[in-house]
């Protein structure tokens, strides 16, 4: 099987960078990154869009969709947990060939890479998920069984859009840019959740009152509007996305070998092994890596803990009001949220710390639920909702350190991401069972759900901390020790971030 790189990215790297001033590189390299940062900002647009489309049927059921389709007992929970069964099953297998194609360079896959892989998952979705509202129209037979199974084939194409964006990012930003550039791709959760809210509202505002007459149901037209907005900016954003710096057509020689050059001056690879393995060669790094499935485990558990994400509505609904209120109500905790999220992400990259600021993000989680069981005041709640919805800047921050702890071999980080992201699915499989209708409206064995699975995670990925800690001591003291760096185990420089 072919490696996930070959002699264009050796070629690349052979060009005159050092000839360059010191300060004429580096204005360079900032006017680099700013273009990075543009062309990059298209998937927030991409990930915002997928995600409301993801999530309309949490907004949805404040408008009678469980009334409309006839559920019973946990056929909502249901409803939400299968999407997460296609992510599971598909996205292993499709990331590692994602990352595959962003690296091949027969005439197929030169033509044919990482940024067209994410772009038709995103499109594909879109389009099924179309499909899959169509099935909750009343006056079109609602059949539980249709969504269902739409549902299963939308997260079958969705599921390996953020190992991909992912990935793609790991390859172009140095480690101390990493945290904030995942929190610019994966702020698209956050601003979805407050966006999509007043969307809803607006629309259904607008339907109520008799200012948008559509043939047909308002929730269906609502997500045909909704899926081809996303497609449509897919295929722009097929135009705007790199690739990656060695196979990037858009970017200038000179700027190809920087972008090349800075990754590699960091300590993260060296130019005559960098890229040599295969993408079986990659699984296997990945799955006989134990620091792999702990995150993966841990992740898990964080999802489980931030299930209540898909329940964010319900649980607004909990504070009396009626579904116009409460959909206006869902939005302000979401932008705080984001500015917490970039915040926390930019002071993370900052300091070159990872885990303290995990911590501090699932300590403030913590007291918000905590909040919730001991009491049902309005403004209290209203509060520990702003505290709760804050849990994706560390979700965010946890994201940068595993990109930067599996940064040195794109193969395995590939394979790594996606079994990470894959694995974790499954929390959000056992979580959608977590906010049972009977359980509420205080919801405090929910919480209390929650509370314990966040007190795992923490643990967990504190090993983790004190372990990385441990090799990067071994590191420094093998560099001190060695005789002939050329018989050190990695490149000069290197170290895990914690």
């Amino acid at each position: 099987m072919s490696a996930l790189s070959d002699t264009k990215m050796g070629e690349s790297i052979n060009l005159p960078t050092a000839a360059v001033p010191c300060h004429d590189r580096d204005n360079l390299e900032r006017r680099l990154v700013r273009k990075l940062d543009l062309r990059m900002s298209v998937i927030l647009v991409l990930y915002t869009l997928n995600m409301i489309d993801r999530s309309n049927v949490s907004n949805a059921r404040l408008q009678g969709f469980e009334k409309d389709l006839h559920l019973q007992g946990q056929q909502y929970a249901t409803i939400l947990s299968i999407l997460y069964v296609g992510f599971v099953v598909i996205q292993e297998h499709v990331s590692a060939l994602a990352g595959e194609a962003c690296y091949l360079h027969s005439v197929l896959y030169d033509s044919m890479g990482c940024n067209i892989s994410i772009n038709w998952f995103v499109g594909t979705g879109s389009f099924l998920n179309i499909i899959a509202n169509s099935a909750q129209e009343p006056q079109r037979n609602p059949s539980y069984t249709g969504v269902l199974v739409a549902r299963f084939f939308l997260g079958f194409v969705e599921g390996p859009f953020l190992p991909g964006a992912l990935f793609l990012i790991s390859g172009w930003y140095k480690p101390d840019e990493i945290a904030t550039r995942t929190a610019l791709v994966s702020s698209g959760i956050s601003i979805s959740s407050a966006f999509g809210s007043l969307l809803h509202l607006v629309y259904f505002t607008a339907c109520r009152a008799n200012l948008v007459k559509l043939h047909g149901g308002k929730q269906r037209w609502l997500f045909y509007i909704e899926g081809g907005i996303t497609i449509l900016v897919a295929v722009c954003a097929f135009f705007i996305l790199p690739d990656f710096p060695h196979n990037t057509k858009w970017l200038t020689p000179e700027e190809r070998a920087l972008a090349i050059s800075r990754l590699l001056g960091d300590g993260y690879g060296k130019p005559d092994v960098l890229g040599k393995r295969t993408t079986m060669q990659g699984l296997w790094d990945a799955v006989s890596d134990w620091k792999v499935w702990w995150f993966s485990v841990a992740f898990m558990i964080q999802y489980i803990a931030q299930s209540f994400f898909a329940y964010f509505p319900t649980l607004c609904a909990t504070l009396g009001y009626d579904a116009t209120t409460t959909l206006l109500l869902c939005a302000p905790p979401w932008v705080f949220a984001t500015i917490v999220a970039f915040a926390l992400t930019w002071y993370s990259d900052k300091k070159q710390r990872r885990y303290r600021y995990f911590v501090a993000s699932n300590a403030v989680g913590s007291l918000a639920f905590i909040i919730s069981i001991f009491t049902m005041n309005k403004a209290a709640r209203y509060i520990s909702l702003f505290l709760m919805a804050q849990l994706i800047a560390g979700y965010l921050v946890l994201w940068g350190w595993v990109n930067n702890t599996f940064a040195r071999e794109p193969a395995k980080r590939a394979v790594a991401i996606a079994l990470m992201n894959g694995m974790g699915q499954i929390g959000n499989i056992v979580g959608s069972y977590a906010w049972p209708s009977n359980w509420g409206p205080t919801y405090r064995y929910s919480y209390a759900v929650s509370i314990g699975a966040i007190g795992i995670s923490t643990v967990m990925l504190g090993g983790m901390h004190f372990y990385l800690k441990h090799l990067n001591e071994q590191i420094e003291k093998s560099e001190l020790d060695a005789k002939d760096i050329k018989k050190l185990p990695g490149p000069i420089g290197f170290r895990y971030l914690v």
